[in-house]
């Protein structure tokens, strides 16, 4: 079995897909919303796109 299958996930507000937890957001897990920094630069283009 990897060593990663039992790390929690999330998905992405902006793409949907699910990511997993990174060492690098260990302190901040709970406020990580977007998977990449390329989703988090388009956050705003989603609900522009929908209405």
């Amino acid at each position: 079995m990897p060593h990663h299958a039992d790390r929690p996930t999330k998905d992405c507000m902006v793409c949907g897909r699910p990511f997993q937890w990174r060492k690098k957001w260990k302190d901040v897990w709970d406020d990580v919303r977007y998977c990449s920094d390329r989703c988090r630069n388009n956050r705003n283009q989603k609900s522009a796109q929908e209405s």
